[in-house]
């Protein structure tokens, strides 16, 4: 089935629900699907019935006009409540087209793409035409009768594939840029916190709504589900430790950042007791629950060989009071080949039990290139739902998969361009414009891709686990770096690209520092930096929303160096 904007639209008549409902059903899963789409130039109002956006070949403007519809004395007309109307479809679907072509040429999120294949077409689903029907404005293979109708999208498809045009055919990406172009440009709101609140909400319910997998997936109990940033994999992964836990397993929930231990622990800690996973925390502290040695932060052979040696060794004494019936791996992507043994020996059954992992190729930020070494059936999520429009597309050409976004309209991304060196001070100077606009302090990270922001390491010199309590403290902005934020969010992020050089993992941290925030995101670095690392289309999306003047005066979201 098609995507569909809106999904639950409303019709003015029987004729163009029925052709709506056709396409719905005949349309590749790709394709998509728009109706009732209003448009205003400084020359008249225009309505299209329905657009057809369809990758690989191009944009449809669709006319429909049902009852009983002839041509007679080189006019239109049409029986409409009883009485004859003279009509006109194709000169009203010919200026709907061209009117919204040029509304989505002259949008600043389509700056730097070349025209796209747009044609339009009349579908008349309850009119007979004859065969050698034409007229000089409208051929036959331009209008459709109800004797086709069974077999409309691939008369679209056709008039687009046979059209002779110079303009070039329409991509995936082309076609997510266009619907959020014509679903129309988020403005940031004057009470931030209210538009914030509703967002979340509505993030809220597509993430939860994801929980279908788990019930589609059931019968399965080796499982790998793959999604890109904001796609719910967190949130799905707590999930199915509740639900494993309430059918009575012993259930253990693994990732190995101390940040997201910390809100996992928090999130488990909502569910009625007796749906609490057993475990719940770092791979790491799981060892140090059983009895293994203690090391220093610093000593990275003790995190990634001597401990996982001593944990084996110890999980293969453990009694079976101590195992799990099922393991579940978030941010599996951080895992090192010489911990997953351990996983296996947890289990009371190594062979048959239960284990789930939750991973994001793109966010690989540490060299470790650990796999599990037994089959899981893999899932792929590629919706992303926790992040405005305009957030995810910044980072969507990172992402191991191209995502959909799902999200809800937000306040455009800000884009900072200066120097690496100077980018710390003005992220703390975002800040400040940020309390101005109306959000709280609790709302905003300030997330780093290189040095630690100062006021990261002063919270850090008095403990991790104090460190990571100020993360819920509502009278604090937070303070962290994009390698220990992966699986978590904040309302608002000032992102800070203060890496002294690029790296073989600097692209993944710009995917992981980009996603981080739900609602407004802040970037402040080189522009050629994001190039370098994104790529054009990361940096177009960056600075589209703006026209930068020579100046250097704020335009839209985009700040230059003056």
């Amino acid at each position: 089935m098609a995507i569909l904007s809106p999904e639950h639209p409303r019709f003015v008549n029987g004729a163009e629900r029925q052709v709506w409902r056709l396409l719905r059903e005949q349309l590749r899963p790709d394709d998509i699907l728009l109706s009732g789409l209003r448009i205003t130039d400084h020359r008249k109002d225009y309505e299209a019935d329905i657009v057809v956006l369809m990758p690989g070949l191009g944009v449809v403007v669709v006319e429909v006009k049902g009852g009983s519809v002839w041509r007679e004395g080189g006019r239109w007309h049409q029986y409409r409540g009883g009485d004859e109307v003279v009509i006109d479809p194709v000169e009203q679907v010919r200026g709907t087209r061209y009117a919204l072509r040029s509304y989505v040429e002259s949008d600043p999120r389509w700056s730097g793409r070349r025209r796209v294949c747009w044609a339009h077409a009349v579908v008349l689903p309850h009119t007979r035409l004859p065969c050698d029907f034409a007229v000089p404005d409208c051929p036959r293979w331009m209008v459709m009768d109800r004797r086709q109708i069974g077999d409309l999208a691939r008369f679209l498809r056709d008039i687009l594939s046979t059209q002779d045009t110079r303009a070039r055919r329409l991509s995936a990406d082309d076609a997510d840029v266009m619907l959020d172009i014509l679903q129309g440009r988020g403005q940031a709101q004057r009470d931030v916190l209210a538009a914030a609140t509703e967002r979340e909400s509505e993030q809220q319910r597509l993430t939860q709504e994801q929980a279908v997998l788990l019930s589609a997936t059931r019968a399965l109990n080796r499982v790998e589900v793959r999604g890109g940033a904001g796609s719910g994999k967190t949130w799905l992964a707590a999930e199915q430790a509740r639900r494993l836990t309430v059918a009575g397993q012993r259930v253990a929930v693994l990732c190995y950042s101390r940040g997201l231990a910390a809100y996992l622990k928090r999130h488990v800690a909502t569910f009625p007791g007796d749906q609490r996973p057993a475990y719940v925390g770092e791979f790491h502290s799981l060892g140090h629950r059983w009895g293994a040695a203690v090391g220093s932060d610093d000593d990275s052979d003790y995190w990634e060989n001597r401990l996982p040696a001593e944990m084996l060794a110890l999980a293969q004494e453990l009694p079976d009071s101590e195992l799990f019936d099922s393991i579940i791996v978030d941010e599996a992507q951080d895992f090192a080949d010489s911990w997953w043994p351990v996983i296996l020996a947890a289990l009371r059954d190594e062979e048959n039990g239960g284990l789930y992992v939750f991973s994001d190729e793109g966010q690989r930020v540490f060299a470790r290139y650990g796999q599990p070494p037994v089959p899981l059936v893999p899932l792929m999520l590629d919706h992303n739902l926790r992040n405005t429009r305009q957030i995810a597309g910044t980072f969507n050409p990172l992402a191991p998969m191209r995502m959909r976004l799902f999200g809800s309209d937000g306040p455009e991304v800000r884009f900072v361009n200066c120097a690496g060196d100077v980018a710390m001070s003005v992220g703390d100077d975002q800040i400040e414009v940020l309390l101005d606009e109306g959000w709280r302090p609790a709302d905003i990270a300030l997330l780093t891709t290189g040095s630690r922001h100062p006021e990261q390491i002063a919270r850090q010199t008095v403990g991790q686990d104090s460190y990571w309590e100020s993360f819920w403290d509502e009278e604090q902005v937070f303070y962290g770096h994009v390698l220990g934020f992966k699986g978590l969010e904040r309302r608002v992020v000032v992102l800070v690209l203060n890496e002294r050089s690029v790296g073989a993992r600097s692209r993944e941290r710009l995917y992981v520092g980009l996603s981080r925030a739900r609602d407004q995101l802040v970037v402040c670095g080189s522009a050629e930096v994001i190039r370098v690392l994104g790529g054009e289309e990361v940096l177009r999306q960056l600075t589209a929303p703006a026209a930068v003047l020579a100046s250097g005066v704020v335009a839209g979201g985009l700040v230059t160096d003056s």
